[in-house]
Order: structure tokens, then C-alpha cells, then sequence
């Protein structure tokens, strides 16, 4: 396969692919949001920066079938044309501190997209407080409901 420039393929697919959810907004002044929901994505917004179809360097946190924490990046260009072969998963199965610097040895500690790595953690935070919910072991945080319930 050719080799593309990441700059292309945007432009070619920043306003329609199968992945955008667009959401509109109430008024003018809140605007529209479009979101992406592309294996890659780490914030699920439709920008170059996050985008997972059109950078050659992807990063994700993602949750497992078992309530683990993955992180999913993207291999070697060479693996383009084969889309089962181009993400690599890692599997992030320790404490919260000792993720957090596996996180960072696996991406920023080796110049693999370091302008992400807060996203990344606050991503992998997110992940983490879900699967400790969902295991049973933090009780799920209360909603008020209006005044005087507790």
C-alpha cells in the first residue's frame, strides 16, 4: 500500500465517515459537538489530534471484556492494509500507580505521542473508577435529586 500523508487522509475524512456522532446543540451560542467513535480515539472528538483513522500514531485506553484496563496503540505503518494486525493491546492489570507508570513506559518515556499523555491518564482514571464499580468494590457515587434527599 501507498504511504499517505496523516494530513490527507483528514482532509479527505474530517466531515463524513461512518464513525461521526454528530450532536447538536440547544441554541446558537452552545454550538455543535461532533464526536468520533474510531478504534484509536482517545477522546472521541473529530479532530486530527485524537483521530484514530488518520494519524499514524494512535493511543487508547479502552476497558476489556473482563473489567481490565487496555491500551491500545497503533503498530508500524507497514500493517495499514491489515487492519486486524495494526493495533497492538497491552494489558494494564496492576495498581493505580504502578498503571500509570506502565502507561508512560509504554508511550511517553519512548517519544510515542507524549503531547497525549494527560488525556491518557485521565482517560485510564475514568477506566479504572468504572471497572472498580462495576467488581463490586467502590459503592457507585449517589445523584441528588433535587432538594432535601440525601
Amino acid at each position: 500500500m501507498v504511504a499517505v500523508p496523516d494530513q490527507l487522509v483528514w482532509e479527505c475524512i474530517r466531515k463524513n465517515n461512518s464513525f461521526l456522532r454528530k450532536k447538536n446543540g440547544r441554541s446558537k451560542r452552545s454550538g455543535s459537538v461532533v464526536f468520533s467513535v474510531e478504534k484509536g480515539n482517545l477522546k472521541s472528538l473529530n479532530l486530527l489530534k485524537y483521530s484514530g483513522l488518520a494519524g499514524s500514531k494512535t493511543i487508547d485506553v479502552v476497558c476489556s471484556k473482563d473489567n481490565r484496563a487496555q491500551l491500545v496503540t497503533k503498530t508500524a505503518s507497514k500493517c495499514d492494509s491489515q487492519p486486524k494486525k495494526a493495533f497492538a493491546e497491552y494489558n494494564v492489570n496492576r495498581d493505580f500507580r504502578r498503571s500509570t507508570q506502565q502507561l508512560s513506559k509504554l508511550t511517553t518515556d519512548v517519544f510515542y505521542r507524549r503531547d497525549l499523555k494527560q488525556a491518557m491518564l485521565g482517560k485510564y482514571t475514568k477506566v479504572y473508577q468504572a471497572n472498580r464499580r462495576t467488581k463490586g468494590i467502590t459503592k457507585p457515587v449517589i445523584t441528588k435529586k433535587g432538594r432535601g434527599t440525601l
